[in-house]
């Protein structure tokens, strides 16, 4: 009973190293880089590590394709590393040694990829399924639409242009005024200025008063008597 227990054994593990191996069809490789992620806080990987794994993955299994019957032994892993690598494939559970179809697990992971690097306190760059194309967040969209950020700042700049113009026009106006009231004044102010001719003062004549000078009317009328 014994013998044929361990014969049932290694025909199984044969089987499993035949569905589980390096490039195998439906196989995924799986790279951590622990240390660089966790730094002094790095654990090792061990069984229990290895036993969690397929947990993830049997779980993303069920959830993803309603694949209820899935177990954490459908999951295989093989050519663990020290560096922690190592290959895996989801066998089906329906039929007998036969690998669920690698599309099928990629999109799978590609689903509850968030979860499964949670688990293991990583990121897509310190857990990499290199078969399977990062999972990119979906863009985030501003609160305020685009073309009305653009429309404000338009409106803005013109408004800012408008009151310039105002303003440089009113400034302009009210110098062009203050400049002509000047004018006006020193042409409407009549001014006298007085001179001295052998020492003494005259009288300039005002062209605008029309007034001649006293001293040089007084001369002219002495001689006209004489």
């Amino acid at each position: 009973m014994l013998k044929v227990l361990l014969l049932i054994l290694s025909i199984g593990a044969i089987a499993d190293a035949e569905l589980c191996k390096p490039d195998a069809q439906n196989a995924f490789k799986v790279r951590l880089s622990i240390k660089t992620a966790l730094g002094d806080n790095a654990y090792a990987w061990d069984a229990n590590e290895e036993y969690l794994f397929k947990a993830m993955v049997a779980f993303t299994m069920r959830k993803y394709s309603r694949r209820s019957t899935t177990q954490i032994s459908n999951v295989l892993l093989c050519n663990v590393t020290d560096r922690v690598s190592f290959w895996f494939v989801v066998t089906d559970s329906s039929k007998n040694m036969t690998t669920v179809p690698g599309s099928e697990v990629e999109a799978a992971i590609r689903l509850n990829r968030k979860r499964i690097n949670n688990a293991f306190l990583l990121s897509e760059k310190t857990l990499q399924f290199l078969k399977i194309t990062t999972t990119l967040s979906p863009p985030v969209e501003p609160s305020t639409p685009v073309w009305l950020i653009v429309f404000g700042v338009v409106l803005c700049v013109t408004v800012a242009g408008i009151v310039f113009l105002i303003v440089a026009g009113i400034h302009q106006r009210k110098k062009k005024n203050k400049d002509s009231s000047e004018r006006e004044n020193l042409e409407e102010k009549g001014e006298v200025t007085v001179t001295i001719e052998n020492g003494i003062p005259c009288e300039a004549l005002d062209l605008k008063a029309g007034r001649v000078n006293g001293v040089f009317t007084a001369d002219d009328e002495r001689f006209t008597s004489l």
